[in-house]
């Protein structure tokens, strides 16, 4: 549950570029966390390269594709019901294909090909290069599977599509897999073991996303401070590395100096982190460069430590603390945002006042907070009994949440007075005459548009605030521009 939902962006279809020489139509939907709208770039730009052009117009479509969450029932549903639509209109188009990707392909492959019989297609996330063999399958009238999950697989040699919305900030995968083994998460199945991406494939795509424009990326993976690249493999196997590969190995704090140093006008984030991963010499890198940004998301999942035993979390509430405490040092203007279940198996009210007890030692700018729901496959779904009630669920997520808006209030308040640079992403929701960005925090500013462009970096004197936004004058162009 540490992949973030951003509910705004589920559903939405990718555009890409057209080639006149391309004839196929393909809808490609993402759901779930920035790595599967990643992943769907990913996919969009393999099958350019073999014929086929996006289109937003789902009855058009030669291929429809639905890049898919596992993370709660909520998120299984949701596509369940969008397969019953593609269904629906391949009744009356029935040259149509539907294909499954991602985390719920991995889960329920047999069901969905073979007792349902509702996709032609079943893609896990380490197979996409299999697409075009896969579709050929399809064409002479066979099921096509593979969710094979990859040692090796990083997509390094790919390089995605970019959503052309905004052409201004963009997901760069660094690693794929986890080997946490949290009991409530199904990523260590679905997206296989951790492992880590080539730094200077990374790099090579940082450069291209410069030289197109962009001004923000954000450095992705389930868990980026275990980033570690020693030629290849996966992760859990470095212990039997040679000394040289071992001598020469790159960490995520040298990744991050690597790409801070090498696009200083390139603002950087990274998502997500893991509080046992993440190592003081991080927050030291993050501190020297002013291009990479002052936020970090820790989830944390509880603050019990008999829960977070039973979640597997591999770190207490002290040590979480200590670790807020060294983030509060070392970068003072940091932002820290959380991650939090309620409701999880056997959790008492004992339980439950210890995690209000962390987030009032926390204090947190912003947060994604869930009640438990059961996923099939997990250790806690396989062992553990989905005992707390749905109405004490629902009373326990309410308390977090509304904890949570009092700390997001005192948290902006803090920064009324202060000048923020900001990156202009959008025009305002709310008004035609206003930008929309972040600061460096990650807390969204808006501000009267005056004579600024999207893609500028403007400073923002902050001058009131909700619980979610600032609200301030512009009083020139930073020296990122």
């Amino acid at each position: 549950m540490e992949k973030i939902i951003e509910e705004s962006k589920q559903g939405e279809s990718l555009v890409l570029e057209h080639k006149p020489e391309n004839t196929k139509k393909l809808f490609i939907e993402s759901y779930g966390c920035a790595m599967n709208f990643s992943d769907s770039e990913i996919v969009a730009s393999i099958l350019s390269g073999n014929g086929y052009n996006t289109t937003q117009v789902l009855e058009e479509a030669d291929l429809v594709l639905v890049n898919t969450c596992s993370i709660r029932d909520k998120a299984e549903q949701t596509i369940r019901k969008r397969l019953e639509k593609y269904n629906a209109v391949k009744r009356i188009n029935p040259k149509m294909k539907v294909g499954v990707l991602g985390c719920m392909a991995e889960r329920l492959k047999s069901q969905f090909l073979e007792e349902e019989k509702i996709v032609d297609l079943v893609v896990g996330p380490d197979a996409y290069k299999d697409l075009p063999n896969l579709l050929q399958e399809v064409e002479e009238g066979r099921d096509a599977i593979n969710v094979i999950l990859s040692k090796d697989e990083t997509y390094g040699d790919i390089s995605p599509v970019r959503l052309m919305s905004n052409g201004i900030t963009a997901l760069v995968s660094i690693t794929r897999g986890c080997d946490n083994m949290c009991t409530f998460c199904v990523v260590p199945f679905t997206r296989g073991r951790e492992r880590s991406r080539e730094p200077q494939s990374i790099i090579k795509e940082i450069q291209d996303l410069w030289d197109k424009g962009f001004k923000e990326i954000t450095l992705l993976g389930q868990n980026v401070d275990s980033y570690l690249w020693y030629g290849g493999g996966l992760k859990k196997d470095f212990e039997n590395a040679t000394e040289m590969q071992k001598a020469t190995a790159v960490d995520f704090d040298q990744l991050l100096e690597m790409v801070a140093v090498g696009f200083p006008k390139m603002r950087i984030r990274f998502s997500t982190s893991n509080p046992q991963d993440m190592h003081e010499s991080i927050l030291h890198v993050i501190a020297k460069h002013p291009n990479i940004c002052k936020h970090i998301h820790l989830p944390v999942q509880s603050g019990s430590n008999r829960i977070l035993k039973e979640m597997n979390r591999l770190h207490t509430r002290e040590e979480y603390m200590t670790l807020i405490d060294k983030i509060r040092t070392i970068i003072p203007n940091g932002s820290i945002s959380q991650d939090m279940i309620a409701g999880f198996p056997t959790e008492t009210e004992e339980d439950h006042q210890d995690t209000m007890s962390l987030m009032e030692y926390v204090k947190y700018n912003f947060g994604y907070m869930y009640s438990y729901s059961e996923r099939p496959g997990t250790l806690a779904g396989r062992k553990m009994e989905d005992d707390v009630t749905d109405e004490t669920k629902a009373r326990r997520l309410q308390e977090i949440v509304d904890l949570q808006q009092k700390h997001a209030w005192l948290r902006s308040e803090e920064f009324i007075g202060q000048t923020v640079e900001v990156l202009v992403e959008k025009v305002s929701k709310k008004s035609t005459e206003e930008f929309s960005g972040r600061n460096s925090q990650s807390i969204t500013v808006v501000f009267p548009k005056e004579n600024y462009n999207i893609g500028n970096f403007v400073n923002v004197r902050i001058l009131s605030c909700t619980s979610g936004t600032l609200k301030g004058e512009a009083v020139g162009l930073s020296e990122m521009n």
